[in-house]
């Protein structure tokens, strides 16, 4: 027998004692506890607290004592004079230790009803998991809720709760538990219609006459009913002749989405890295990185002669398999392993990128990327994203606050 075998046998052998206080929190509780089992020389094996609405809930699991009745009575006195409940439960071995298949679900609903996330709940039972943890991520605009499941394949349930998400009306992400969500990784994300709203050619389109036709061919290629190269140079060709100022005018209209900059600020202070990928033009979106701070762009680059645009782009075009090439080339340049990369888009000339990177999000999109994407997000707020990288909302204020003190 092994010397880590011999010592699962021997804990699955250990008596314990799982203690459990209930009660309304305050300063003190935790450590009166804590402080009368430390009398009895009782070793610590597991512990876990939480405070919901005031309410604490602390659970002990410890190695059983000679006379677990004689510390019962003194708990139940202890019990009496804080005003909290106390209950003790003998057991063997390390509590039913978690199931293997680490897996983390995110829910983020506006509202989250009690209906869904009982339905959500519902489906994680039908597979066979466990719920082990859940913890609130955010409570507005959206309410966001991560819940710890183990037991699970992660593929086979991602397609479950996907099915009932679209049913209670929620966005729901299944990832493999562990380290790498705790990695510091590599962001790739698309412009128009995602960093920012709308699209780009059309705000130029609008200033050429021409918004009508060029809307309705953005339309399809994000659907992917038509190639995005064609489509790209039909449009750009309707641009032929707008003065070169018309790019200004159109990057001081451009309205970022929702919560942009608060998700490339968090996560640049956490250490990632940031790039966009645009089937857009490099004289907006080259301004737009040096505006918010991100490390890589690529995009179209419009050709402009004697202060006019002629309706023409340079070089390769920035298509679906080239937004995914240009994922590869980023992480290889930053150093980041493509498992460890984040891809964010809403058409379909995403796809290939979505795919290619360790985590797809779809992030508002058409029913064809949502349908291919790992996951995705179908509210407003781009720094929704945060939750699915296991950061809340009060992490994210707390360092706002910080960062204004200093």
């Amino acid at each position: 027998m092994t010397g880590q075998a011999e010592h699962e046998t021997q804990m699955a052998d250990r008596p314990t004692l799982l203690v459990t206080l209930t009660g309304t929190d305050r300063p003190g509780l935790t450590s009166a506890v804590l402080s009368m089992l430390a009398l009895r020389g009782l070793d610590v094996i597991d512990a876990e607290q939480v405070v919901l609405r005031g309410r604490l809930v602390l659970g002990v699991l410890l190695t059983a004592p000679r006379d677990h009745k004689e510390l019962k009575r003194e708990l139940k006195a202890l019990a009496e004079n804080l005003e909290v409940d106390i209950s003790l439960k003998k057991g063997f071995g390390d509590n039913e230790p978690r199931r293997k298949g680490r897996t983390q679900v995110t829910v983020i609903g506006s509202p989250l009803t009690a209906h869904g996330f009982a339905a959500i709940a519902g489906r994680i039972a039908d597979t066979g998991a466990n719920i082990d943890r859940i913890s609130r991520m955010a409570r507005y605009p959206v309410t966001a809720m991560e819940i710890a499941v183990s037991g699970a394949d992660p593929d086979s349930l991602r397609t479950v709760l996907a099915l009932e998400g679209v049913r209670q009306g929620l966005d729901v992400a299944v990832q493999p538990g562990g380290l790498y969500r705790r990695a510091k990784r590599l962001i790739v994300m698309d412009v128009d219609s995602t960093l920012i709203q709308g699209e780009v050619i059309e705000m130029l389109a609008a200033h050429a006459g021409r918004l009508e036709e060029v809307a309705a061919v953005t339309e399809q290629a994000m659907r992917g009913e038509l190639d995005f190269a064609e489509s790209l140079r039909s449009r750009v060709a309707a641009l032929e002749g707008l003065p070169e100022s018309a790019l200004d005018e159109v990057y001081r209209e451009i309205e970022l989405a929702p919560g942009a900059r608060t998700l490339v600020r968090t996560l640049k202070r956490l250490g990632y890295q940031f790039a966009i990928v645009s089937g857009g033009f490099s004289q907006i979106t080259d301004k737009l990185a040096a505006d918010l701070g991100i490390d890589f762009a690529a995009a179209n680059v419009l050709e402009i002669v004697d202060g006019k645009l002629t309706g023409r782009v340079l070089g390769e075009i920035v298509d679906r398999a080239g937004k995914a090439t240009t994922l590869r080339r980023f992480a290889e340049t930053s150093g980041t392993p493509l498992s460890q990369t984040v891809a964010i888009g809403d058409g379909a000339n995403d796809l290939d990128m979505l795919a290619a990177a360790g985590l797809g999000i779809a992030f508002n999109a058409k029913p064809v990327v949502r349908a291919a994407a790992d996951t995705h997000v179908s509210v407003p707020y781009l720094d929704t994203i945060l939750y699915l990288l296991g950061i809340s909302r009060e992490e994210v204020e707390a360092a706002d606050a910080d960062a204004t003190v200093d």
